[in-house]
């Protein structure tokens, strides 16, 4: 697919997701570059902005199968992934497969399953295939999770660490529309009838092969070692207790060339890495300061480090 089709795929899909979820194109568009970029996506959020919504939106507008798991403390691995179930009259074992098995999944407020589920999903999400009983069974593609979570500050809440966060490619917000848009959404019919109305905008096919033409962006050099050097001053940095690692380095550099795609280029350009550091790096840091602190340090950076031109 030429870089303008996969522009118009984008644009396409951008713009489909945005009639349901109104007023948040942040958040779409940092869906959709993870999505191009064959990441997963995670949404911390209070309850009720419409992070369930952004997952169905996608789906809808591609016609690809999703599904939703409601992440609670009793919930196991097994639910997830699936399991091996007995048939007592033939005596035989089948798989069953558990909801992981689709192409947009959502995981809705993970920090509310213990860290055993918590690993199983990840693992998933990492291997893009699930191991039961010494069988290996691959996840469909394209395979998307959008994992929602809220603020670690709410009651019964396991927080995800950091190896796990690592694991995720963007950390966004949706936060609240305007008024004027909180208006019209009020006005309007609920979010989960506004996706019914959906049709499709593409396939399947069309976002593997949007994939594809992400992969082939070229980055130059100097930008591959702009990116290298941001993640390295966060591990030296005096106000950081753990840095970004190298796989988030090579999670920028992916964003960066998915990001390049959405805009009709097949060259990434350094405000493409300052534009989506911060979404791809501040979850990977640990900050004396905390979380807020964390994003200050990204801002610090990238004002302190000469970008090439």
């Amino acid at each position: 697919m030429p870089p303008s089709s996969s522009q118009a795929f984008a644009t396409a899909l951008q713009e489909g997701v945005g009639r349901a979820l109104i007023g948040r194109p942040r958040a779409v568009q940092l869906a959709v570059i993870t999505l191009l970029a064959r990441g997963h996506l995670l949404v911390e959020d209070r309850p009720g902005v419409g992070k369930t919504l952004l997952a169905r939106a996608i789906a809808r507008c591609l016609g690809l199968p999703f599904q939703r798991v409601q992440c609670t403390a009793d919930l196991l691995p097994a639910d997830i992934v699936g399991a091996q179930v007995y048939h007592p009259g033939s005596g035989d074992l089948s798989f069953r497969p558990g909801p992981v098995f689709t192409s947009v999944l959502v995981a809705d407020e993970l920090n509310r399953t213990p860290p055993r589920t918590q690993s199983a999903l990840l693992e998933c999400m990492q291997e893009r295939r699930v191991s039961v009983d010494r069988q290996t069974h691959d996840l469909p593609e394209p395979f998307f999770v959008v994992a929602t979570q809220n603020p670690v500050t709410f009651a019964g809440t396991y927080p995800l660490p950091e190896s796990q966060l690592d694991r995720f490619l963007i950390r966004t917000t949706i936060g609240h529309p305007d008024a004027a848009h909180e208006a019209e959404i009020v006005a309007m019919a609920d979010g989960h009838e506004r996706i019914a109305e959906l049709t499709p905008v593409a396939d399947g096919a069309a976002l593997l092969a949007a994939q594809e033409d992400a992969r082939a962006v070229r980055v130059d050099a100097s930008l591959v070692a702009y990116i290298v050097e941001l993640a390295a001053r966060t591990r030296s940095s005096r106000e950081v207790r753990l840095g970004v690692s190298t796989r988030g380095a090579q999670a920028l550099h992916r964003a960066c060339r998915a990001r390049a795609v959405t805009l009709g280029r097949d060259y990434v350009t350094p405000d493409d890495i300052r534009e989506l550091a911060p979404a791809v790096f501040t979850h990977r840091l640990i900050a004396k300061g905390g979380e807020h602190a964390a994003e200050a340090v990204i801002e610090q950076l990238l004002h302190a480090v000469a970008s090439p031109d």
